[in-house]
């Protein structure tokens, strides 16, 4: 962890008179964070505990810690794990938002990534200015009632990245516990496209991008027959299609 002196804190907060002190907006990182549930995509929000908004849900978030974050992602990855437990997902920039009116506060700038996890790997955790957090399912492109801020808006924007990134690439995979079954990745397709898809020309379209491998020894107990448990080759990586799933 970086140490800093008080004198530096001033000067990285701008406290000190100087020419190069400026007014600086408030900045922070927020979360979309998806998972696939049985009753479908749903997304991580947090109850408020504190004004603005107290009461009312968001997506979850937090300051930028200057004297821990090396970068905008090792704070997304920070905030992530205090709220869920989750160390190492599937993280991806979305987008930035920013303007005088999103937080009464004041000039504000959210940077937001979108996070995608298994269920089973969360632990949900509450505390500071979050006195609760709970799933809720997507509906169309957003959740049914409000959000904070311009939460709502950030929402869509990710719901969006998502959507469009499911017909050309492996992003689904990140939606899948560690060892899965060809038949679950299928799966996690079809729900997430409205629509089925052939098995043979799914599988030929896996094989061609070699992304997963077996995890040797690994079978799932199934009606018929055990299935082969496979595994990402590279935990964070997404691979791109040369046409549409």
């Amino acid at each position: 962890m970086k140490l800093y002196t008080k004198a530096k804190r001033r000067y990285i907060y701008g406290m000190e008179n100087s020419e190069n002190s400026y007014p600086r907006p408030i900045v922070s990182v927020d979360l979309a964070i998806f998972a696939l549930t049985a009753a479908g995509l749903e997304v991580l929000l947090a109850q408020r505990g504190a004004r603005p908004f107290e009461g009312d849900w968001a997506l979850p978030g937090g300051w930028i810690h200057v004297d821990e974050d090396d970068d905008l992602e090792a704070a997304a990855r920070r905030v992530l794990n205090l709220k869920t437990g989750i160390v190492a997902p599937y993280l991806e920039q979305v987008g930035v938002s920013g303007d005088a009116k999103r937080d009464p506060r004041g000039w504000s700038l959210s940077v937001t990534y979108m996070a995608l996890i298994s269920p089973d790997d969360v632990t949900l955790r509450h505390g500071g200015n979050m006195t609760e957090a709970a799933w809720r399912p997507i509906i169309a492109d957003g959740v049914d009632g409000p959000l904070a801020f311009d939460h709502a808006a950030i929402l869509k924007t990710a719901i969006t990245r998502l959507r469009s990134k499911v017909e050309y690439s492996t992003l689904p995979v990140h939606l899948l516990p560690h060892a899965f079954t060809l038949s679950e990745l299928q799966m996690v397709y079809e729900r997430l496209l409205g629509r089925s898809l052939d098995k043979s020309a799914f599988r030929k379209r896996i094989a061609e991008v070699d992304f997963i491998e077996p995890i040797e020894g690994e079978m799932r107990r199934a009606s018929n027959r055990p299935a082969q448990l496979y595994r990402l080759k590279q935990v964070h990586a997404t691979v791109f299609f040369d046409r549409t799933i």
